[in-house]
């Protein structure tokens, strides 16, 4: 199973002036990974659908903010 978040630590060279970075964090949408739309894709009921923005589950990424450092 791909996760939707997404760990990436920079590269911080020799001579560089600015203070390390130490990780960043990132989320890729769901339909990266679904080339396409496969037959009989469970379905949200229509009430659902409207609170989460998609009809098909596979295709719903949560908005969870970070703080910000």
């Amino acid at each position: 199973m791909f996760t939707q978040e997404k760990v990436w630590c920079p590269y911080v060279g020799p001579f560089d002036p600015c203070p390390p970075i130490r990780e960043k964090v990132y989320s890729t949408p769901p339909q990266l990974y679904i080339p396409f739309q496969p037959p009989n894709l469970p379905q949200w009921s229509p009430r659902e659908a409207l609170k989460k923005g998609t009809l098909w589950p596979a295709l719903y990424s949560p908005y969870e903010p970070r703080p910000r450092l």
